[in-house]
């Protein structure tokens, strides 16, 4: 969490985004998740996004991300989504199946700001711990 510095601004921004998977299916199992963050470090080198933690449980994933003043948050959120969908179909048919061959995300997504200063690490360790409990251990990929 540093202070980053382009040619045209200086930004210090961080954002809580959260979207589900197409009617909420159980589908973030297994190398999906995997694969989702391999497609996230391609997204991050060619559009300037740092995704500081990725969280997620069966069926929706939560990003602590900060990106360019440039973008907006739905440019953010619509550049993730359709690039993951894309790739994630390819490299797993049978999800289109699943899904009767349509979107892999939900159309919706929440988001938020987020401050060093404030609730930075609850809201860290709230996307570190999706999907875990006492019974089964989620996973949780990080970009660093």
């Amino acid at each position: 969490m540093t202070v980053v510095k382009t040619y045209h601004n200086i930004y210090d921004t961080h954002y809580h985004i959260v979207f589900p998977v197409k009617y909420r299916k159980t589908l973030l199992t297994n190398e999906i998740p995997l694969a989702i963050s391999d497609i996230a470090q391609e997204i991050s080198t060619r559009y300037d996004i740092e995704f500081e933690k990725i969280g997620y449980d069966q069926n929706h994933i939560h990003l602590l991300i900060s990106f360019p003043p440039k973008y907006g948050g739905s440019d953010v959120v619509r550049i993730f989504k359709s690039i993951t969908a894309k790739q994630l179909f390819i490299r797993f048919p049978a999800l289109k199946k699943e899904l009767w061959g349509g979107e892999f995300w939900s159309d919706g997504f929440y988001m938020a700001t987020v401050s060093e200063r404030g609730n930075w690490q609850a809201v860290e360790r709230y996307v570190a711990n999706q999907g875990k409990t006492e019974e089964k251990s989620g996973q949780l990929y990080l970009l660093t």
